[in-house]
């Protein structure tokens, strides 16, 4: 066992006297010693039951035969963060998660794993920590929450919360009319109700294989996600007997999978960061290009909120992640010899699986769409690559043109769209938002939640270095490589500047000729960096683009 490095030998009787402090008996030691890693704490409603599923992990851990010993590990939540500086350390921290996880387990030699995570960049950070620590690792998150209701009794959720906002400053909704989302869109503890990032990366985390059924799904308030944590620490110390690692999981078939079926549910734009990312800790390379040619091929199945009216609780009704994955399996979509933490393939999991609600999943003879839920774009504006959630964009939209309002912040293009600077056509244009530019790679949920509130989701565009929650609707175009501060082309766009965007096609244009672009380059000086100091210097200073996941070099 790893954990004879700390507990074996008269060498080690100084490492057993700190064991002993812990109040560890020697019949505790003599047994595989099991590193729960909790998200817990007070500040996130996706966490703030984690304790409970910690308890419930140590149970099974101590029912098959180990020592579950618990350490934290730290998590941003998205909603509270968002709209302010705040943001900027967000993503950041999915870095910091895997890092200080890794430090935390060659410190102390455990011999497994139980990740609990639940939020948007927690989920991605310990899946890089478990690639790279590579020892017996299941996951097993906090689960989402309830959707909400109004008092008119329909459903609602967080993206609504948001667009509200938007709706009271057209003019069309009140006071009182906010203050009903405001006290009922989040009604329960959990990951937000929608197929927003966190809810995406819990799912995928089933269709890599690192998980149990239905962790992406059962509902947090549920007594079930309290059994499938018993469930997930009994199945660790199963891996570590059959010495059963993450990167026997995380193979490129699986990754493969996992982005199959992040195209048939629509999940957040964000795992066309995490994936890559993910990836390169699994030493496997995933590029933006493969993505397209996966949407391709991949009908999309599932239009949860933001993209339609239905929540994670009725995709749970409907059969979970494995039910998406069955449907899959009718086009021969997936790679099913894959090893995953049951024990078992892919294949033996969806053996018994069912498909029990046609409406929440689409038959595969019958999709949303015959393309998955996320397109990449290329054009002149983005030589390397930027990123749509096609699936929630309005049919109207796919394809536009219009003239480009540009802003070199946040701040200032939600100030324009509140003011109502901003009219049916536009293209916005938001940059210096980007991984460097930011720094950071803020969300812009609050400027695409006004458009949308306001009554400009099907009229309006959006496209910006930086990043969308998953609550993002609309025509917003993400992740623009190379980003402002890198001297891509987002940075020499002017105002009035004609844009088009063919989503069908792939395709982004910036329709200004190469010889005007070469002399607004050579023009161009690149700003100031917006923060010299602490940890987001650091981080601008050693982040690569989004297309490459903003991963650190």
């Amino acid at each position: 066992m790893l954990s004879d490095n700390i507990k074996r030998g008269v060498e080690r009787a100084p490492n057993r006297s700190l064991l002993f402090a812990l109040g560890l008996t020697e019949e505790e030691m003599s047994r595989p010693i099991v590193g729960i890693v909790s998200s817990h704490n007070e500040i996130v409603p996706g966490h703030m039951n984690l304790d409970k599923i910690e308890e419930a992990v140590k149970a099974g851990v101590r029912a098959a035969g180990g020592t579950p010993i618990m350490f934290p590990a730290i998590a941003v939540c998205d909603g509270i963060a968002m709209g302010h500086v705040g943001m900027k350390y967000s993503l950041v921290t999915r870095d910091l998660i895997a890092d200080s996880t890794e430090s935390m387990v060659m410190a102390h030699q455990f011999d497994g794993l139980v990740m609990i995570p639940n939020c948007d960049k927690n989920v991605p950070g310990l899946l890089m920590a478990a690639a790279r620590l590579n020892i017996p690792t299941i996951f097993c998150s906090g689960g989402p929450m309830l959707a909400g209701h109004l008092k008119d009794g329909r459903r609602t959720c967080l993206s609504h919360m948001f667009e509200a906002v938007g709706a009271y400053h057209a003019g069309t909704l009140d006071e009182k009319g906010v203050l009903d989302y405001e006290e009922n869109a989040c009604p329960t503890c959990g990951s937000c109700s929608g197929m927003y990032t966190a809810n995406s990366m819990n799912c995928l985390t089933e269709a890599i294989g690192m998980a149990l059924p239905g962790n992406g799904t059962v509902p947090a308030a549920y007594s079930a996600r309290i059994r499938l944590a018993k469930h997930a620490g009994m199945k660790v110390m199963e891996l570590i007997e059959k010495n059963i690692r993450p990167r026997d999981i995380m193979t490129p078939a699986a990754l493969h999978n996992a982005e199959t079926v992040d195209m048939a549910l629509g999940c957040s734009t964000n795992t066309m960061l995490h994936l890559p990312a993910i990836a390169h800790e699994a030493g496997v390379t995933i590029s933006l290009d493969e993505s397209n040619a996966i949407s391709a091929n991949t009908p999309n199945l599932c239009h949860l909120a933001p993209a339609g009216d239905t929540f994670m609780e009725d995709l749970d009704r409907a059969g979970g992640v494995y039910a998406v994955m069955k449907e899959l399996t009718k086009k021969n979509l997936l790679d099913l010899s894959v090893m995953t933490v049951t024990g078992k393939t892919m294949a033996e999991n969806l053996e018994n699986v069912q498909n029990l609600d046609h409406e929440i999943i689409r038959p595969i003879e019958n999709p949303y769409s015959q393309n998955g839920g996320i397109a990449v774009l290329k054009g002149n504006l983005a030589v390397d690559g930027c990123v749509v959630k096609q699936s929630a964009v309005a049919p109207e939209m796919m394809v536009h043109e219009g003239p480009a309002r540009v802003f070199n912040s946040e701040d200032e293009a939600i100030k324009a769209i509140y003011a109502k600077e901003i009219h049916a056509g536009d293209v916005v244009v938001i940059r210096y938002e980007g991984p460097k530019g930011g720094p950071g790679m803020r969300e812009m949920l609050n400027p695409t939640s006004a458009i949308c509130g306001m009554g400009l989701g099907e009229s309006v565009a959006l496209i910006t270095d930086g990043r969308f929650s998953g609550a993002t609707r609309g025509a917003s175009i993400g992740h623009v490589s190379p980003e402002a501060a890198a001297g891509g082309t987002i940075a020499l766009v002017e105002e009035g500047d004609i844009i088009s965007i063919d989503i069908p096609n792939c395709k982004i244009t910036l329709n200004v000729s190469d010889e005007e672009l070469a002399k607004r380059k050579a023009a161009w000086v690149c700003p100031e960096p917006k923060v010299k100091s602490g940890y987001l210097a650091r981080y601008a200073k050693l982040v690569s683009s989004a297309d490459k996941g903003a991963i650190l070099n």
